[in-house]
This record gives C-alpha cells, sequence and structure tokens, in this order.
C-alpha cells in the first residue's frame, strides 16, 4: 500500500534545485522567495562555523523528493498550503469564517426561497 504525500511536509524540490534542492525545498514548505533563502544560506554560511554545510548536506540526504502528485499543483493550491504550513490555526480560523459566511449567504437564499413571496410564487407557476 503506497503512502498518500502530506502536503504539511517538508520535501526537497529538486525541480528548482541548484545543488541538492535543500533551499528550493524550504522555501517551497515556507513561501519565502527561492532566492531570499540561498542568499540566507550564503549569509549564514560565510558567518557561520560551517554547521551550516553540515546541516544542509544532512537535510539534502535524509529528506524526501517531492512526489510527483504535488509537483503538479496550481498556484492557489501551493499558497493555500504554505499557510497551512506557517500558521495551522489561522488557516482554520479563515476556512472556518468562509464557512460561515457561505452558511449564511446561503440561508439568505433558503428564507427568500421559501418566503411568501407572491412575485417569485407567479414565476414559479409560470415557468410549469
Amino acid at each position: 500500500m503506497t503512502e498518500i504525500p502530506r502536503r504539511t511536509k517538508f520535501y526537497l524540490d529538486k525541480q528548482n534545485k541548484k545543488w541538492m534542492g535543500v533551499c528550493a525545498g524550504i522555501a517551497d514548505y515556507t513561501g519565502i522567495d527561492v532566492t531570499v533563502v540561498r542568499i540566507g544560506m550564503v549569509i549564514g554560511t560565510i558567518l557561520g562555523s560551517g554547521a551550516l554545510i553540515l546541516v544542509y548536506i544532512a537535510a539534502g540526504l535524509i529528506a524526501p523528493p517531492k512526489p510527483l502528485e504535488l509537483r503538479e499543483q496550481a498556484p492557489d493550491d501551493a499558497k493555500f498550503w504554505q499557510g497551512v504550513r506557517a500558521s495551522p490555526k489561522r488557516t482554520i480560523r479563515d476556512v472556518r469564517s468562509k464557512f460561515r459566511d457561505l452558511d449564511r449567504r446561503l440561508a439568505d437564499v433558503e428564507t427568500y426561497v421559501t418566503s411568501s413571496n407572491a412575485s417569485l410564487s407567479r414565476e414559479i407557476e409560470q415557468l410549469r
């Protein structure tokens, strides 16, 4: 049985890689521009003690590549899942808010349709 790829997991981005795909994977995971991540990596390597290079290599060897199912996703989907990874509570709050709005709008439509609107009743009868 194959495992369904999780959208909230860190993957190497081999399509946009320069070396091992770690910086591209971090950029995809966080939603930060890949150039900013790469510049941060270079600055961190120059200012650091070299431990960042070891962490980079370890991540490149340990992290799995991004599954094919997740590579071909719409930009809106990618942005949504980046938001989920960055702030799950905010995402849940936003989704609940959208559902509340949809529920309110549906209730308004239901009230309009089921009300004793004489002109609407006439229009429906004329369609029969």
